[in-house]
């Protein structure tokens, strides 16, 4: 099993930051990773035990990742598990804690875990999905923080 982090300082509150993060109707205005996010079998918002679908971009391979929240105390922490079954992953699963800094600010830390499939190809296949993963997030939440700051100097 792999595991990851990655961090990034954000402007904004913490509750700012987790509702965007969460709403799917938003969420490709700075997901530099998806191409399509939507949440599934009813849910009209992201909590507790709501299922989602993310799907990444084309030149990532479209992978389509369906996952349900088995955590979600708004605005410090969120977690989803895989619940569909992925040609890469035979598991996966992630969290994102939300930490107040100084200026009211927010520190976000996305953790992942997973393993690979096929098992037997999980030695050459979980270290390059580990480095594309650990970049593709750094970029994303950079993307996000980008976000947050153009609406700062559009205000300012």
């Amino acid at each position: 099993m792999v595991h990851g982090t990655v961090s990034q300082e954000i402007l904004a509150s913490c509750s700012e930051v987790f509702d965007l993060l969460h709403d799917y109707a938003r969420r490709l205005e700075w997901d530099s990773l998806l191409s399509a996010a939507y949440l599934t079998d009813g849910h009209q918002q992201a909590g507790l035990g709501a299922t989602s679908v993310c799907v990444g971009r084309r030149s990532l391979g479209g992978l389509a990742l369906k996952t349900v929240y088995v955590a979600f105390d708004r605005p410090r922490l969120a977690a989803v598990k895989m619940i569909n079954r992925s040609p890469l992953f035979a598991t996966w699963a992630a969290s994102i804690r939300h930490e107040p800094t100084a200026g009211n600010n927010t520190r976000v830390t996305y953790t992942w875990t997973f393993s690979a499939r096929p098992r037997c190809l999980a030695f050459l296949l979980e270290p390059i999905l580990n480095r594309l993963f650990h970049h593709e997030t750094h970029r994303r939440l950079s993307a996000l923080a980008a976000h947050f700051a153009g609406r700062q100097s559009a205000c300012g």
